[in-house]
């Protein structure tokens, strides 16, 4: 495989495992970019709202973001006692098993799943909507960028962590570092008086502004906390010690989320600056900060990359959560095993694909993907930090008192957002995400009674004996007599049991020629011909199989197939139609066993 090897690269070996470890400085880079490039689109979101009660309502911006900003805290401050609890990883999904039950913990994995996927489109679709503000003749080929966008991270994931984490760390410290530049420009530009802004004359008076628009520009600017559980799911991943680094790399990721946020809408109040179709708000803010040279072109090149390679700490947490549950039986196993990169690989490739089917759907619009998104991470986010106070009022232990307050204060605040973005995004498309909860519930708790039944039925019990020798009755299939067919009765007389070769008869005078050429060919063994007067090969063939099977109740039968393998992948099709169709019937018969034997031709 000379392209995967160059894609991919080498495998490595399992002992390299603890090589693959991040430091503290890529774990910010690979983990935090999700949460901390929300701060793109967070304030426009909350903007978009707040504008339909009049332009003069964007002052209420700050106000909304100091409460976004307390719940920036309060999760900090949560997720860091989970860190230090949970060392193994898995988030909500462990908290809840270990606290809340199988139902709670099951819903909790749904919803990060959910919020992992959409993670992905949001990012990208908000990285390439950075791109056409600053490009606007590409705007038209936003789905097409987005898609190769996420076929690239994929890529450079299966990788491996270590080897991803070192490629997407640069470009995500540019993105915050340029974010960060402007940021503290315009603040110093707006407490000296420089900075432009739109007069009092462009501003529309405030018209309704009701609590419910209030809450519903909360909801929207609620995106600006998602991703915060990711460092929490991925303890593993760091180096020793690995709670320590890990709970660092929060207190930094957080430090950094609050400022750009907060300075983001603090400019876009002060400027007056409104929500544009085809011109993102930072996008505005930076036009203003610097104007449109190159400083402006490099804030649109970061926010991009930033936006982009923030869905890169999805594909660092979904294949972990998934490696989860497979271990405990609600995932296929497929997922809990490394590829050779020692990464979940299989994982890696599940949400790239559903990734790109949503970035398609909803046509790389951030505005559509926004309204699904948050959702399944404040269910996470409640479900985790109720299992926290449960955990603390049965176990206690030093310092519990303080440890149930914060873990009380996360559930609080978290469960009111819940409450606040359903009941304002429902009708919006909040209502997919529950139903994909249910689905996904439903879909883990089948694959578990599937194993669950698998291993129940294949056990080995005190009433089982080992076996007595059963006879066993060799079927060589042929419609002709050749090197093919040759190979396969020698094979067949290297095994016990008694051969035979059987033929549909379809034609008197091509059955009369085989009958000859077999006699001379056929090794001493005995050929039957079936009568076919409707022609239908494939028919006549299972009647004698299950003839053979009624008459010898303990008997073996075993179906030995001669099949042609092309030297060319595409010649497939032309060869083994019949022998696919053979294997097919016969693949679910009892007693009945299926052997190919393969005949290479050269090219």
């Amino acid at each position: 495989m000379p392209l995967k090897r160059w894609l991919v690269g080498d495998p490595l070996k399992s002992t390299q495992l603890v090589h693959e470890r991040l430091s503290k400085t890529i774990a910010l880079a690979i983990l935090s970019s999700n949460s901390i490039s929300s701060v793109a689109y967070a304030t426009e979101e909350i903007l978009l709202v707040l504008v339909l009660a009049g332009t003069a309502a964007i002052a209420w911006s700050i106000p909304v973001s100091l409460a976004i900003l307390f719940l920036i805290v309060a999760l900090t401050l949560s997720y860091r006692q989970i860190i230090y609890e949970y060392p193994e990883g898995g988030g909500a999904y462990v908290v809840a098993r270990n606290n809340l039950g199988v139902q709670p913990s099951l819903i909790g994995a749904a919803a990060l799943m959910i919020d992992y996927v959409l993670t992905v489109a949001v990012s990208v679709a908000a990285g390439i909507a950075a791109l056409t503000s600053a490009v606007p003749s590409l705007f038209e080929y936003r789905v097409a960028l987005g898609l190769a966008a996420i076929i690239f991270i994929i890529v450079i994931n299966l990788r491996g962590v270590r080897e991803s984490g070192k490629f997407f760390a640069v470009p995500t410290f540019f993105g915050i570092g340029v974010i960060g530049v402007m940021v503290g420009v315009g603040i110093i530009q707006t407490l000296f008086g420089q900075a432009d802004s739109f007069s009092p004359d462009h501003r529309t008076a405030v018209e309704e502004l009701t609590i419910f628009l209030i809450l519903r520009s909360v909801a929207a600017g609620c995106t600006a906390v998602t991703g915060m559980e990711v460092v929490s799911n991925s303890v593993k991943a760091f180096r020793p010690p690995e709670s320590k680094n890990a709970s660092a790399t929060m207190i930094w990721m957080s430090l950094i989320l609050a400022s750009l946020f907060m300075g983001i809408t603090f400019l876009a109040s002060h400027g007056g600056i409104q929500p544009k179709t085809d011109e993102t708000i930072v996008s505005q803010l930076a036009r203003i900060t610097f104007g449109s040279g190159a400083l402006y072109y490099s804030i649109q090149a970061g926010t991009m990359l930033l936006l982009i390679l923030a869905a890169n700490s999805a594909f660092a947490a979904f294949p972990q959560l998934a490696s989860i549950l497979a271990r405990d039986g609600y995932m296929p196993r497929q997922m809990a095993t490394f590829g050779d990169r020692l990464v979940f690989s299989n994982g890696i490739i599940v949400l790239g694909i559903i990734a790109c089917f949503l970035l398609v759907l909803f046509h790389g619009d951030t505005h559509a993907l926004i309204p699904l998104y948050a959702v399944g991470v404040f269910i996470s986010f409640t479900l985790s930090q109720t299992g926290m106070v449960r955990r603390w009022l049965t176990k206690k232990g030093p310092h519990w008192q303080t440890k149930l307050i914060v873990n009380g204060v996360g559930a609080v605040t978290t469960g009111g957002g819940i409450i606040i973005i359903s009941s304002t995004k429902f009708t919006h498309g909040a209502w997919i995400v529950f139903l994909l909860i249910i689905l996904l519930v439903f879909m883990f708790r089948s694959i578990r009674s599937h194993y669950k039944a698998v291993t129940e039925q294949i056990a080995l019990t005190r009433d089982h004996r080992p076996p007595l020798p059963r006879r066993n009755v060799v079927v060589i299939p042929i419609n002709g007599v050749n090197q093919a067919v040759i190979r396969a009765v020698d094979y067949a007389r290297s095994r016990p049991g008694e051969i035979q070769a059987v033929m549909v008869d379809v034609d008197a005078e091509s059955t009369a020629r085989i009958q000859i050429q077999w006699a001379q060919w056929g090794c001493g063994v005995r050929l039957s011909v079936l009568p076919c007067p409707y022609r239908s090969v494939l028919s006549s063939f299972l009647d004698y199989v299950e003839e053979l099977l009624k008459k010898e109740p303990d008997t073996w039968v075993t179906v030995v197939i001669p099949e042609i393998l092309p030297a060319h992948w595409w010649q497939g099709i032309l060869h083994n139609q019949r022998a696919l169709l053979l294997k097919t019937a016969l693949l679910f018969k009892e007693r009945v066993i299926l052997t190919d034997v393969p005949f290479h031709l050269k090219r």
